[in-house]
């Protein structure tokens, strides 16, 4: 699949990347709006379940003493 990318010609290659950039942003803009459209907005409860399942990090100080 790799070799068929390397053979298209640079520009084609440039416009294929460039499509593949203003799907993503068209794609990050418009999930919001879709989510909202179709009913899929977090509630709190959910999004307090989301905080319960993030992992925590926690700093320990390391001591020179052995």
């Amino acid at each position: 699949m790799f070799n068929a990318y390397r053979n298209l010609s640079p520009r084609t290659r440039l416009c294929l990347g460039v499509a593949v950039i203003a799907w993503g942003l068209v794609g990050l803009r418009l999930s919001d709006r879709a989510e909202e459209k179709f009913g899929y907005t977090p509630s709190d409860k959910d999004k307090e379940e989301l905080r319960r399942w993030t992992p925590r990090l926690i700093a320990v100080d390391k001591s020179d003493e052995k």
